[in-house]
């Protein structure tokens, strides 16, 4: 394979960069194009400045994500209670570039690490060096992601259920919670183009059978649902909060929960599961955008519920006392409860690829066709998406590498292996008591034999992919073979590392390959792991009135992509937590 000139690789990242620092005016035509009404959201919205100093609620619900949306919805819904949903972000209306797919990559590439800065997604680096991005924004990664959906695989949740203290799910409300969330969010995309050649390409590389569209985990080579709608206008999980009653929901947007108030159970009060809870949440302290501080305080027979995600909810935990008591004691924070795997179990799934120039125009992407070697979890999942940047005639112009057409377009096509689980573990703890600033954390990427030989694997399976006839006309002329101008050999450009040409038979070269070129894929969970932190219903070992919904409680990557099943999650706990409060099964509404 061809690969670009380190020279010329450098310089179109520049201009795709100073392009995308160039189009305000391309998200304020987006802006016009999808004008109308506000989001059905809008009617629960108050900035975090204008709410009262103490309030009363029967919940509150710290992170408005992707598992915060559908729990407050819940919550707030029939049988619930009054409901505050905090989220430190501000509205995905606020930022036309997330209304579409185009916007997926500008998105990422003007993330901010800023702890005051008020971008949708928050730049960080793990301590391995690879660059990472949390959301913060109302909705959470899907109002940032590239929107794939798909359930979980079915051993994902058996897995869960063989530990005692980890969660047993209720299949039938699983499902009934899924389908919800699929009635307002998930539709059926047009695979043409680049997608369509991908398809044709892992099913001539045996990635068999072919399923169709679906959004069940299942062997073979899938489409699946996407919550981009037939118009491209994206919808996240905002959305579903248009199912919760108005008198019962508040969304407080630009609100930093710095801490959850809790009170020590006296010994003599102690009741209920094993071990005794020793604390009790009575509220939560946030503080708005002109770090004046609220407390949200709970009624009777109320809970905090922290859905702040992989890196939120643990240091929430940790800033409010719960956690490792050396650790806490280090940093001068009391400690209200030791729970020493706070933080812990930490991981995040490896994605390598190839990624290449392609010899003729193609469509913008996002992720739309995958292929599951193996249903049960044990093989790399095999993804693909292409980008198209247009460039300006000014840098046009300045490149010596560019010619003067109009127009010209910079594409790039790119095929990738996630490694399932992962087994690799790492850990999260606080470099700062401040809660704006992101935690300090290591995935360990790789470090487990077995992770690093379904990397192989799946890295090899990449290459036989594009080994395929489906892809040839993707090719591009990257010489003769003789001097005597005899046939055009015809290569895919690659843009940065290229694959090892013995990548057939080398395992070791393989697995150099993936190591120096390992990067993430988002799906990052732990640190509040089912069985260590929270049992089986999510509420934190030791202490009552507190539970943790979100991504932090996983051990392993539910499928192909996690957000169908966290989505799904919060109705689920929602519609649990209502049947606690009533003592009788849930009514699904329709």
């Amino acid at each position: 394979m061809a690969t670009i000139p380190a020279r010329l690789h450098y310089h179109l990242l520049i201009v795709v960069v100073f392009i995308l620092l160039l189009v305000p005016s391309l998200t304020a035509a987006q802006s016009r194009a999808f004008g109308g009404p506000q989001p059905a959201y809008a009617r629960y919205l108050v900035d975090a400045a204008a709410t009262p100093a103490v309030e009363l609620y029967d919940y509150i619900v710290v992170g408005g994500g992707t598992a915060g949306c559908p729990l407050a919805a819940t919550l707030a819904g029939p049988g619930g209670g009054r409901v505050l949903l905090l989220e430190r972000g501000g509205a995905p209306s606020e930022f036309p570039a997330l209304a579409t797919a185009g916007g997926f990559v500008r998105t990422l590439a003007m993330a901010d690490p800023a702890p005051e800065s008020d971008a949708p997604a928050q730049g960080f680096t793990s301590e391995d060096g690879v660059p990472n991005v949390r959301a913060r924004v109302l909705g959470g990664g899907t109002a940032i992601n590239a929107g794939f959906y798909s359930r979980a695989h079915p051993e994902w949740f058996r897995g869960h259920a063989e530990d005692a203290e980890a969660t047993n799910w209720d299949k039938p409300l699983v499902n009934a919670s899924y389908e919800w969330v699929e009635r307002l969010m998930t539709f059926q995309p047009a695979v043409h183009g680049w997608q369509a050649a991908v398809r044709a390409a892992l099913l001539e590389a045996n990635v068999t059978p072919w399923n169709g569209f679906t959004v069940d985990h299942v062997t073979g080579t899938k489409v699946g649902a996407t919550t981009f709608d037939a118009s491209g206008r994206r919808r996240s999980a905002a959305d579903l909060l248009a199912f919760a009653r108005p008198s019962r929901l508040r969304v407080a947007v630009r609100a930093t929960v710095t801490r959850i108030i809790t009170n020590p159970i006296d010994p003599a009060a102690r009741r209920g599961r094993s071990p005794q809870p020793t604390i009790a949440a009575i509220g939560v302290v946030y503080q708005d955008r002109l770090l004046d501080q609220h407390q949200a305080l709970l009624r009777p027979g109320g809970e905090v519920i922290l859905s702040a995600g992989a890196l939120g909810s643990p240091q929430l935990l940790l800033l409010s006392g719960i956690g490792p008591a050396t650790d806490l004691y280090n940093l001068g924070i009391p400690v209200s409860a030791d729970i020493p795997d706070v933080g812990k179990h930490m991981y995040d799934n490896p994605r390598n690829g190839i990624s290449f120039i392609p010899s003729v125009p193609i469509d913008h992407s996002l992720i739309q066709v995958v292929g599951i070697p193996s249903a049960n979890g044990t093989a790399s999942y095999l993804e693909a998406a292409s980008y198209i940047v247009p460039l300006a005639p000014e840098l046009r112009s300045s490149s010596p590498f560019l010619g003067s057409s109009s127009p010209l377009y910079v594409t790039v096509a790119t095929i990738m292996e996630k490694v399932p689980g992962p087994l690799s573990e790492g850990s999260l703890w606080l470099s700062s008591t401040n809660p704006l600033e992101s935690p300090a954390l290591r995935f360990n990427y790789l470090s487990r034999p077995e992770d690093l030989a379904r990397c192989i694997l799946g890295v090899r399976h990449v290459a036989e992919v594009l080994e395929g006839r489906a892809l040839d006309g993707f090719r591009s002329a990257v010489g003769l073979t003789n001097r005597r101008g005899g046939s055009v050999r015809r290569d895919f450009r690659i843009v940065g590392t290229a694959l090892p040409v013995d990548w057939k038979t080398n395992d070791r070269a393989l697995a150099n390959y993936c190591q120096q070129t390992v990067a993430t894929l988002w799906h990052y969970h732990g640190g509040c792991v089912a069985g260590k932190v929270v049992d089986r219903n999510f509420r934190v070992i030791g202490a009552r009135a507190i539970r943790v919904v979100d991504a932090s409680t996983f051990s392993e990557t539910p499928g192909t992509n996690p957000q169908a099943t966290i989505l799904m999650m919060g109705r689920y706990v929602g519609l649990k937590m209502i049947e606690e409060r009533h003592s009788r099964r849930p009514v699904i509404p329709p």
